[in-house]
C-alpha cells in the first residue's frame, strides 16, 4: 500500500532551519541569527520536497492518520541543512602525496609547480587515466563526502588542459550525478592552467574557440549539463584579459561565473568578477579592499578555502573584512590532491578558528549561501518548505558540536538525507 510521505523525523532536541522568509543568503548581522526550532519534526514529501518543520505538537497534530515510507525518531538528536561544498577538484588520476614533503620543507605553490609538480604532474596523469578509472575515484571520492553531510557538491574538470580529457572529466561527472544520490554543480575549469608549449594568449584562444564550442554542442544535444566556468586568474598562470575574454565567453552560453581569484597575488579579480556580475569567487587570499567592496555591491559571493590556506601556508582569507562589508560568504573545501581534505565539519572548524568567524557564520557559510554561490539557494541550503529534502542527523543534542569536535563528525552525523532518502547511516555502536 502506498505510503502518504516518504520521511519523518520526530523529535529532534534541535532542527536548524538556517532561513525561514525565503533569503537567497545571509549577510552579516543576519549569519548570527540563523533560525533554530527547540523538539521539533519535519516531513518530506514523496516527490522529495520539505512539506512541513514545526514543534512536535505542531506536526503531530498536522499529519495526524498520516502514513510515511520512513520513520526516524531524533529523541536527543539534531537536525541541519545538509552541508553544500561549494568548491572541490575530485576529478583526477595520480596523488601527490610526494608533494606534501616539499611543501612541509617550505616549497612554495609555483616552485613546485615549477619543478614539474602541481597541476602539470596532475595533467599528465588524468590525460592517461580511463574514463572507468576516473569514474571509480570519483564516486569514491563523493560517497566519503557524503558520509561527512555533503549533500549537494561543486565538482570541477581542469585537469586536462585540452578538448578530449575535458570532456572526459565532465562525462565522468555526468555519470556520477546519475549514479549516485549526492547533489552535482557541473563547472567547466578548462582554464585552471596553461599548458606546457602554450602561451596563456594561445590557450585562451583555444578555450574560446574550440573547447567551449565543443562544450555548448555537448550540451545542446544533452549529453552534457554544465553549470558554471571557471578560470585561475593568477599571476604567471590567466591574467585579467585573459580571464575576461573566457568568461565572458561562458557567461554567453548561460554558465554561471565561478572562478579562482586573489590566491597568489593580488590580480584585482574581485573587481573583474563583479564587474562581470560573477556568481561567484574562490580564495581571495590577496583581496583588495577595492575588491571587497566592489564584490559586496555586485553580491557576487566570497567563497573562502580555509584548508587551502592551512595546508600552503598562505596568508589567511580576510574573511572579517568581507562580513562586515556585507559580502555573501560561503565556504568549500578545495578537495584536490593538492589539498586533500573532504570534510565540510573540518571547513568550518578551520573557518572558525583560523578565519576567526563564529559557528553560526559558518554554518551559513556552508548551507545557504553555498547554495547560493551555485545558483542552487532557491531549492537547497535550509530546512524550509518545498525546498529538496536534504539534512543531516546528528547524534548530539547541539548542532554546535558538528563544528566544535574536530574530526569528530565521523562519530556524530547518525544519518545523511537527500530528497528524504537515508542515503547513509552510521551505526558504530560496538558490544564488548
Amino acid at each position: 500500500m502506498s505510503k502518504d510521505f516518504r520521511l519523518l523525523v520526530k523529535n529532534a532536541k534541535q532542527v536548524v532551519l538556517v532561513c525561514t522568509n525565503g533569503e537567497k543568503f545571509l549577510t552579516g548581522k543576519e549569519m548570527q541569527n540563523i533560525a533554530v526550532i527547540e523538539n521539533a519534526s519535519l516531513v518530506i514529501g514523496k516527490d522529495g520536497l520539505l512539506k512541513a518543520v514545526g514543534s512536535v505538537d505542531r506536526i503531530d497534530s498536522q499529519f495526524k492518520g498520516a502514513s510515511f515510507e520512513t520513520i526516524i525518531d531524533a529523541s536527543g538528536m539534531c537536525v541541519t541543512p545538509g552541508l553544500i561544498d561549494a568548491h572541490t577538484h575530485p576529478v583526477w588520476a595520480g596523488d601527490r602525496v610526494h608533494e606534501f614533503a616539499m611543501k612541509l620543507a617550505g616549497a612554495t605553490y609555483m616552485e613546485v609547480h615549477q619543478a614539474g609538480g602541481g597541476i602539470h604532474f596532475t595533467v599528465e596523469h588524468t590525460r592517461q587515466a580511463s574514463e572507468a578509472e576516473l569514474l571509480t575515484s570519483l564516486k569514491q571520492r563523493l560517497l566519503r563526502m557524503l558520509r561527512t553531510g555533503t549533500t549537494l557538491v561543486e565538482c570541477k574538470s581542469g585537469y586536462g588542459l585540452e578538448l578530449d580529457t575535458e570532456v572526459k572529466m565532465l562525462s565522468v561527472i555526468e555519470q556520477a550525478r546519475k549514479d549516485l544520490p549526492i547533489g552535482i554543480s557541473s563547472t567547466y575549469c578548462g582554464a585552471h592552467s596553461v599548458p606546457k608549449g602554450k602561451t596563456a594568449a594561445e590557450a585562451t584562444d583555444d578555450i574560446i574557440k574550440v573547447q567551449l564550442l565543443k562544450l555548448k554542442e555537448k550540451m545542446s544535444n544533452g549529453e552534457l549539463h554544465v553549470d558554471n566556468i571557471d578560470v585561475f586568474c593568477e599571476k604567471g598562470v590567466f591574467d585579467l584579459k585573459c580571464t575576461r575574454a573566457i568568461l565572458q565567453a561562458g557567461k554567453d552560453m548561460d554558465l554561471q561565473i565561478n572562478f579562482h581569484g586573489d590566491e597568489l597575488h593580488p590580480m584585482n579579480s574581485a573587481e573583474l568578477g563583479a564587474e562581470l556580475e560573477a556568481l561567484a569567487i574562490s580564495h581571495l587570499e590577496e583581496v583588495t579592499d577595492d575588491g571587497i567592496a566592489a564584490m559586496a555591491r555586485a553580491k557576487s559571493s566570497a567563497v573562502l578555502l580555509p584548508t587551502t590556506a592551512y595546508i600552503l601556508r598562505l596568508k589567511q582569507p580576510r574573511a572579517r573584512d568581507m562580513l562586515d562589508a556585507g559580502v555573501i560568504v560561503a565556504l568549500g573545501s578545495d578537495f584536490n590532491p593538492n589539498a586533500y581534505c573532504c570534510s565540510m565539519p573540518m571547513v568550518m572548524h578551520l573557518a572558525c578558528v583560523n578565519l576567526k568567524m563564529s559557528m553560526k557564520e559558518a554554518l551559513a557559510a556552508a548551507t545557504i549561501n553555498a547554495a547560493y554561490s551555485l545558483g542552487k539557494s532557491h531549492t537547497h541550503g535550509s530546512l524550509e518548505v518545498n525546498k529538496q529534502g536534504d539534512l543531516v542527523i546528528l547524534n548530539s543534542s547541539r548542532w554546535e558540536h558538528l563544528i566544535y569536535q574536530f574530526g569528530g563528525h565521523q562519530e556524530l552525523i547518525k544519518f545523511v538525507i537527500v530528497k528524504g532518502k537515508v542515503v547513509y547511516e552510521n551505526d558504530r555502536t560496538v558490544d564488548y
